[in-house]
């Protein structure tokens, strides 16, 4: 035994007295799925870039179910440094000593202990209700896949969307867009654009807090985890990824721009394998141009978005403030916290976004400070066309920051109707 008893009998004393609960809890947008998901028996696992609000959903779901709601564990506390597989026994045995019988776990960031899945696995077929929080998409491809597949149903956490960010206003579902509405949206998406949506961050705009936090992401969910032999290389890859946030990168431009002065990097490979531990740690995502072949589909580059549009800020180094990459990386995010399949298209023109779900692309997006501009306002239009022929679509749409209306375009004998909705208004209806 690892861990003593009374030890675990003041963590979990310690853990329920956490002062560190947020006031107000913000609603967030999945609660719909995650309660629906409360009847079925399968074990709900929560993952997500660390402090986007994983532990604070985990609570919530705790608080508000009636009874059974005492076994909650963060394993993140630093006295469980020798906690091991076989001490979940010991764990329980603690439960049932304090609280009686009860068949609700709550178990946060689980990820830190090696096998805890057998535990897990142990207490479903004994129909047990299993909530899970992580902050590695390792945690699903090889935990999870290996001895928990068919049992668990996953949903990814984000940064506060701008709907959640701006409910204190308009509460979610209720906007109805009218001149009050629109005023307050119009101001409040200026505060997101500047803030982002990492919520201690909105409360505290304090810099540092997001430096440590990616250093804490960078040491403990991917140096530690995977033994990255050269942490410089892969800092130095975190920066760039930044500064170029919302463009094509390939592998081998990548081991070019860290190698610059002096062979630091020996291939491609070890470069592909710091991307998947920084996407792994949901950092940052990167997009695969569509093309109907699989293998050039692989082969072309990639674009990058991150997680929440300040952290790109934070980390990378830009001349100008560049709100068109913003407004991009905002739009990629939003439609990844909505489920959707993501490509961009590149043809003789290009379209920013193809939204798929499986074989079937539903819509295709450009994304566009303004459209004032004629020559703007052109390749714009045509990059969309040229995409909605590629998918046979007959409706396209442009996100703007601030302009909204539309068109219907009339081209070689084909009619295609074009929306033109602002992002505030976008982010806040629901709808791809």
């Amino acid at each position: 035994m690892s861990v003593s008893p009374d030890l675990l009998k003041r963590i979990i004393f310690d853990q329920r007295e956490d002062k560190r609960w947020p006031k107000m809890y913000i609603h967030r947008t999945i609660e719909k799925s995650l309660n629906k998901l409360s009847q079925n028996e399968e074990i709900i696992v929560l993952s997500g870039i660390r402090r986007c609000g994983k532990s604070v959903l985990l609570e919530h779901v705790r608080r508000i179910c009636e009874s059974e709601n005492d076994y909650y564990f963060n394993f993140e506390d630093e006295r469980l440094v020798n906690f091991t597989s076989e001490d979940f026994e010991v764990l329980h045995q603690t439960f049932i000593s304090l609280y009686g019988e009860q068949n609700n776990f709550y178990f946060d960031e689980i990820q830190n202990i090696p096998q805890w899945e057998l535990f897990v696995r142990r207490m479903y077929n004994k129909g047990c209700k299993i909530y899970l929080t992580g902050s590695n998409a390792n945690l699903f491809s090889e935990e999870l896949g290996t001895r928990l597949t068919g049992r668990y149903i996953s949903l990814d956490i984000y940064p506060f969307s701008f709907a959640e960010f701006s409910q204190d206003l308009i509460p979610l579902e209720q906007v109805d867009f009218s001149t009050r509405d629109i005023g307050y949206l119009r101001e409040h998406y200026s505060k997101y654009l500047e803030l982002g949506g990492i919520p201690a961050y909105i409360r505290n705009k304090d810099p540092e807090y997001l430096h440590s936090l990616c250093e804490s992401i960078l040491y403990r969910d991917i140096i530690a985890r995977y033994k990255v032999g050269n942490p410089e290389a892969l800092k130095k890859l975190l920066f760039y990824l930044a500064s170029n946030c919302g463009k094509e990168v390939t592998l081998s431009k990548l081991l070019g721009m860290i190698n610059n002065n002096g062979k630091i990097i020996k291939s491609n490979t070890t470069i592909s394998d710091y991307c998947r531990y920084i996407e792994n740690s949901f950092m940052c995502f990167f997009v695969n141009r569509y093309d109907d072949n699989l293998k050039a589909q692989q082969q072309a580059p990639r674009k990058i978005y991150f997680v929440d549009h300040i952290l790109a800020k934070i980390l990378g180094f830009r001349t100008s403030e560049d709100r068109g990459r913003t407004l991009e990386n905002i739009v990629f995010v939003e439609l990844k916290r909505r489920g959707h399949e993501i490509f961009y298209y590149s043809g003789s023109r290009e379209c920013d976004f193809v939204v798929r779900n499986g074989s079937c692309t539903q819509q295709v997006i450009q994304v566009c400070l303004e459209l004032h501009d004629s020559s703007t306002n052109e390749r714009e239009e045509l990059g969309l066309i040229e995409a909605m022929d590629k998918f046979s679509l007959s409706e396209g749409l442009i996100i703007t920051e601030n302009e909204e209306g539309g068109k219907i375009i009339e081209k070689n004998g084909k009619k295609y109707h074009i929306f033109i909705k602002p992002i505030w208004k976008w982010l806040r209806t629901f709808d791809v």
